[in-house]
């Protein structure tokens, strides 16, 4: 029997806000995230970018010391984002061996790797700390955060580079339908905000370069978009079955219907340029929901502001809904957070929990003049989504070829 699975607290700590309220509030005024950055190193090293997309609030504002000082700022970012979730779920009086984890990362501990890699260079082996492997490890999150709320049924986690975190929550979905926990932390960080892969995402050609105008850098489906913006944070969900958010008295936000995972098996970077496999997850998803083409009433797009990936996602949108596409609302919220990479799929999650939850599509910033071969109806300023039940899907592409979709519906019209 397919057991029901709800949404029952979210936390965030993003380039737009330092808890999820707050972002969610940010990206309903149309605030973005994307600013220059103030480091010595970016001038140190030349960088051909010169901005992204860093948190608002930084970790050594939130953690205790010794916290801080023991966690990959990746993992920083997750205990945060993940205490605030558990909180808002209302710190559920649960037996551990019941609470399970799926968290993920895209990269996972670089800042850890490549200072350590400096020390050993410079100061040499003795000076390299001890606890560089379990701050590095890509598991550090999931460990981190099933330490500090007990959750002992399991502690996984997913690298699928940028479509991670929303294969995270497609694997919770799957977890608790399999009953190897009543409880979830699910969700996603990254921490890469650093002179390598900015050196690097560049001579890609991946990055924007609008050094002159940072705030506008990300702009989705625009005629002029020249890339993505390289964002950093975490978000996390509270996911359980309902039976058990009803018999705690919990506040649901919505349900996660469900979700799918495909490979394009084309490149390890480019997508498929007809989005074949993207197509397949999101029908997989809505199988998986229950639901048809005609249900969706949102979507909260990849679009990361790439040339060539916002066309691809928009001809997989069309083999899947074809003449209905027109009619359904798209936001693009990457305009205003930047790309967190492996976090990225589960604060766009929660943007898709709260436009069910409040019933508005959330805006798509920085659209000036839209390609008209991207013929989508963008949502730029907050639109409210109507009555009656409303089902959304989340979608996240990754280098590699992942692709994960997840499906959520409107908690109010059960």
């Amino acid at each position: 029997m397919t057991k029901k699975i709800v949404v029952t607290g979210i936390g965030a700590t993003s380039p737009i806000g330092g808890t999820a309220t707050e972002s969610w509030d940010a990206l309903l005024r149309g605030e973005s995230g994307t600013r220059s950055m103030k480091h010595d190193w970016v001038e140190q090293h030349g960088l051909p970018v010169t901005f992204a997309a860093e948190a608002k609030v930084r970790p050594e504002e939130v953690l205790e010391r010794v916290e801080y000082k023991r966690l990959d700022p990746s993992s920083q970012f997750a205990l945060i984002s993940a205490r605030e979730a558990w909180a808002d779920a209302g710190s559920p009086d649960v037996d551990p061996i019941r609470v399970g984890v799926d968290y993920s990362t895209g990269i996972g501990g670089l800042w850890t790797l490549l200072d350590a890699w400096d020390t050993l260079k410079e100061k040499g082996p003795r000076r390299v700390l001890p606890m560089t492997i379990p701050m590095l490890m890509p598991n550090a999150a999931a460990a981190a955060i099933s330490m500090s709320i007990p959750s002992r049924a399991y502690a996984r986690t997913d690298v699928s580079a940028c479509a991670s975190s929303t294969e995270a929550l497609a694997n919770a979905y799957d977890h608790l339908q399999k009953g190897l926990a009543d409880v979830v932390i699910a969700g996603g960080t990254e921490a890469v905000v650093h002179p390598l892969p900015i050196a690097a995402f560049a001579s890609m050609q991946a990055l924007s370069k609008r050094n002159d105008d940072p705030a506008t850098a990300s702009r989705p489906y625009d005629v002029s978009r020249d890339g993505f913006v390289l964002g950093e944070g975490a978000a996390t969900l509270i996911l359980e079955t309902e039976e058990h958010a009803l018999a705690r008295g919990a506040r649901i936000y919505a349900e996660l219907a469900g979700g799918a995972v495909t490979s394009d098996s084309f490149h390890i970077t480019a997508p498929d340029p007809e989005g074949s496999a993207a197509a397949r997850a999101m029908l997989g998803a809505l199988e998986q929901a229950g639901a048809s083409i005609e249900d969706v009433r949102h979507v909260n797009a990849h679009a990361t502001s790439t040339p060539v990936g916002d066309i691809a996602e928009y001809k997989a949108l069309l083999r899947v809904f074809g003449d209905l596409l027109p009619n359904i609302p798209v936001s693009a919220t990457k305009a205003a957070t930047g790309h967190l990479l492996g976090g990225t799929g589960a604060l766009e999650a929660i943007f898709t929990v709260l436009a069910l939850h409040h019933r508005i599509a959330p805006p798509t910033i920085n659209l000036t003049e839209q390609d008209p071969l991207i013929p989508l109806d963008v949502v730029t300023s907050p639109r409210a989504l109507g009555d009656g039940p409303l089902l959304a899907l989340s979608n996240s592409f990754g280098f590699g070829g992942h692709n994960a979709v997840v499906a959520f519906r409107s908690y109010e019209s059960n």
